[in-house]
């Protein structure tokens, strides 16, 4: 196992990462992160949005990552797993660690809560909210060392917050600011049961990809039901299936999907009830639905770009959006009449000038990146010195840590990282990319 040249570079985050193992031992020496090109507010993993704080591109951030870290990792089939989902809506669970050993309860015994039993027996759930609030609380003690004592090309820290159950950090990378929404998450090899029966139904995806490489696992997210228990409940997710059924996805009907999601983030934002995730579900069920010859045309990003929003406003006025991997879970049947009603006139509006309200959006995005333009400018003639280097360093970091991420993330989709830290030594990371080492 050796590393390559540029592995620290590419690796910064997952080395703050090392360094919270270091702390106390909780997380997974040898661990697998799941990177996501985009942020959680883009939909690329089904989280709550309404915790979230307002961020801005180009105002606030110029790329943006969500980076799922496993607190447990369960890959050995040997290990007794209880999925409790007696008091949870359908794609939700609670999480017993009563079958695990003494050892791992005993590290996790203070993020669990406790149920005593009336036989005298005690059972500890793990919990999502007591979980993010430990990964809170080690991500700030390792920033903040980072920052005492900042080790050369290590990035600028501008911000860490925490948005619910998620950290988000922006690192400033050379010119470029690199927002993390770092998601702490259960990991399990294989499938579970309670979406068994959509392996058995037809896909757009078979005959493109494997079965294998569709169910080679799945999380739990630290996100709960709109009547679920916040202290205990966890969300299923199938992020990695998702990228792996992104690679069947037209380059036509993706530029739809991105246009759609580009004018329904702002429009739908208040009060919350459709996020980019539910468009990415409707996407992959129109997928499904209609005939591969159709989706294939190279041309028709109008024609499904006009489908997506048609089907959004069915979806919206049924209060009616399946789960794409557990169909039975309908994701849209919380919201009110009165919510319904006033997003299906904006949709209307929507409908009626497409062409109007995507330009729109464009224009945000140009303003948007003209702004991060600007703000690199400056900072490439600025003579103020970062406080995490000195001002003429010729080691400080510059844009190509970012320019590597987003090529590790474009190159690699859907594929497993896996990262090997010698908690001795936290400062030179090994990760592997499915079979391969750098």
């Amino acid at each position: 196992m050796i590393p390559g040249e540029g592995t620290g570079e590419a690796a910064t985050c997952f080395v703050e990462l090392g360094m919270v193992q270091k702390l106390d031992q909780k997380l997974p020496v040898a661990n697998e992160y799941l990177l996501l090109s985009g942020g959680v507010r883009e939909g690329v993993v089904d989280l709550d949005l309404d915790e979230l704080n307002v961020y801005a591109r180009g105002t606030d951030y110029d790329m943006d990552f969500t980076l799922l870290v496993p607190a447990l990792k369960l890959h050995d089939r040997n290990q007794p797993v209880t999925l409790d989902m007696r008091h949870s809506a359908l794609c939700h669970s609670w999480l017993s660690l009563r079958l695990f050993d003494e050892g791992t309860i005993s590290k996790w015994k203070d993020c669990c809560t406790i149920v005593d039993h009336i036989n005298g027996a005690t059972n500890y759930f793990f919990s999502p909210t007591k979980v993010a609030d430990w990964f809170y609380d080690s991500i700030s003690i390792v920033l903040s060392e980072v920052q005492k004592k900042p080790q050369r090309g290590m990035p600028k820290v501008e911000k860490v917050e925490k948005n619910g159950t998620i950290i988000s950090i922006i690192l400033g990378v050379g010119s470029s600011r690199m927002l993390y929404d770092i998601v702490p998450v259960v990991s399990f090899k294989g499938w579970p049961a309670v979406a068994q029966s959509w392996l058995m139904e037809n896909h757009f995806w078979d005959g493109k990809i494997t079965e294998e490489e569709v169910i080679s696992g799945f999380y739990l997210v630290p996100a709960c039901s709109y009547k679920g228990k916040k202290d205990n409940e966890w969300r299923l997710s199938f992020a990695r299936s998702e990228v792996q059924l992104k690679k069947c996805i037209s380059g036509s009907l993706m530029q739809a999907y991105q246009a759609c999601k580009a004018i329904i983030i702002k429009l739908l934002s208040r009060p919350k009830a459709i996020s980019p995730y539910h468009l990415r579900s409707m996407m992959l069920w129109a997928c499904d639905r209609l005939p591969a010859n159709y989706l294939a045309q190279e041309d028709y990003a109008a024609h499904f770009l006009l489908g997506l929003i048609d089907d959004l406003q069915h979806c919206l006025v049924n209060k009616m959006c399946p789960n794409y991997f557990i169909p039975q879970c309908n994701m849209l049947e919380h919201l009110s009449e009165e919510t319904v009603v006033l997003h299906a006139r904006k949709l209307s509006s929507v409908r009626s000038d497409p062409a109007e309200h995507l330009r729109t959006a464009i224009e945000h995005v140009k303003a948007a990146n003209r702004l991060t333009l600007e703000l690199q400018r400056r900072g490439s003639t600025t003579s103020i010195p970062s406080p995490q280097s000195d001002g003429g360093d010729p080691n400080q970091p510059d844009d190509r840590l970012a320019k590597k991420l987003q090529q590790l993330v474009t190159e690699n989709p859907g594929k497993s990282i896996s990262v090997f830290i010698n908690p001795d030594d936290v400062t030179r990371p090994h990760f592997r990319i499915d079979d391969k080492f750098f």
